[in-house]
């Protein structure tokens, strides 16, 4: 009876002090933080502070946020051993770490003018986190669903056999701007990676020795080919442009998936609609990142983010989009933070987008690679996947003998 009795004043006791813990808790999740009497602590935070934001409660920092000292009052005196200033050490971290510290510089801007930015951390965790996990697998994916579609479908023949007879399909300069602007993305692609993935892959195998020769001469080359990529950009642009507007035939051409459904190809002009897709993408990814690149290669100078939130915001995109109202006051290093981050994701974006439009244009049907090889295609190929185009080059040069016939000579 003994034992029991002890045991039951024990339980008794614990419940007690659960029950109190309880009601106080619940005194400290009303009171509101403004009611916070924090005279014995000088003005600095207190327990209950503490518990707040444990708890991730609204919490008023202004006691901490405004005590940022006085450097003209007239506790500010210069004597020996006296204080050098109406400011304290933690006065004065308090200011930098809320932003309201009056920092001068003699050189550097505004740059120089940012002590503590933490932002850089979260932007080195998506770098080595989110941005190398989902975009090599974006890449291995578009890689492997390429060879299950390959495995199953084949490369797409020509049908029935070739006339022998060719039409120019791509003229010298349209050539030129397509190689050139694929080979400097080829260029861009490689060294992206090997600035992503050098550390984690090649490092522990070569050493950091090569990993950082190999990383210097990647970034001379991602600096310099870029140029090349821009150029490329708009004189694809400016040939394509006009033959890559939408049509109704491309809505029968996206029914049939390009002739993947039913027995034959569906009609297309010069550029199909999964060439136009492609074309598109280009422009637009390919605009973006090289606006992105160019603020990384002038850093500070090409801010980008700021001035775009303020327009999100301002149409009500942002929170459409359920982003809620976006920064637009960005530090310099935030700039340059977003800016690398974003022009990193468009650039797997287009890479995985690339990979599929050379397989097309390779293994995966032939012929295809005779129009941005030497120019020519064969008329099979043309009428099968090109027919309208087709039909509109034969009548040019049926016309062209009687026009040049007609025309007097002087």
């Amino acid at each position: 009876m003994l034992r029991l009795a002890s045991l039951f004043f024990v339980q008794l006791t614990l419940c007690f002090f659960l029950i109190s813990d309880v009601a106080v808790a619940q005194a400290v999740t009303t009171d509101t933080p403004g009611a916070v009497d924090r005279s014995a602590t000088g003005g600095a935070q207190t327990l209950d502070d503490i518990l707040a934001r444990q708890r991730r409660q609204a919490l008023d920092d202004s006691f901490r946020k405004d005590n940022t000292g006085n450097p003209e009052s007239a506790a500010a005196i210069s004597a020996q051993l006296g204080t050098l200033g109406g400011v304290s050490d933690p006065e004065l971290w308090r200011q930098l770490r809320y932003g309201t510290a009056d920092v001068k510089v003699s050189s550097g801007g505004e740059v120089a003018k940012v002590l503590v930015q933490d932002g850089g951390m979260r932007w080195l965790a998506f770098r080595e986190g989110p941005l190398r996990q989902y975009g090599g697998w974006l890449l291995l994916g578009t890689i492997g669903v390429l060879l299950v579609f390959f495995v199953l479908r084949g490369r797409i023949r020509i049908d029935g056999e070739k006339t022998g007879r060719t039409v120019t399909r791509f003229k010298a300069i349209e050539r030129i701007g397509h190689w050139l602007l694929a080979g400097s993305f080829i260029v861009l692609g490689v060294t992206g990676l090997l600035s992503l993935f050098g550390r984690l892959v090649i490092a522990p195998y070569l050493g950091k020795a090569p990993n950082a020769a190999l990383l210097d001469l990647s970034k001379w080359l991602h600096n310099t080919v870029a140029w090349g990529f821009i150029l490329g950009l708009v004189m694809i642009f400016v040939m394509w442009a006009v033959h890559n507007i939408p049509n109704r035939t491309d809505l029968v051409w996206l029914r049939q998936f390009g002739g993947i459904i039913g027995s034959a190809h569906p009609p297309a002009k010069k550029f199909n609609a999964g060439q136009k897709m492609i074309f598109w993408s280009v422009v637009l990814f390919g605009t973006s990142i090289s606006l992105s690149g160019v603020s990384l290669l002038f850093p500070y100078e090409l801010p980008l983010f700021a001035k775009t939130f303020g327009l999100l915001n301002a149409s009500g995109l942002s929170e459409l989009l359920g982003l809620g109202l976006l920064p637009v006051e960005l530090a310099p290093q935030e700039e340059m933070q977003l800016a690398q981050a974003w022009h990193a994701i468009l650039g797997f974006v287009l890479m995985a987008i690339i990979i599929a439009h050379i397989y097309i244009g390779s293994v995966g049907m032939e012929g295809a690679y005779d129009a941005m090889g030497s120019g020519e295609v064969d008329e099979a190929w043309a009428k099968q996947h090109h027919s309208i185009w087709l039909e509109e080059v034969q009548r040019e040069q049926a016309q062209a003998p009687k026009d040049s016939s007609a025309t007097p000579t002087e």
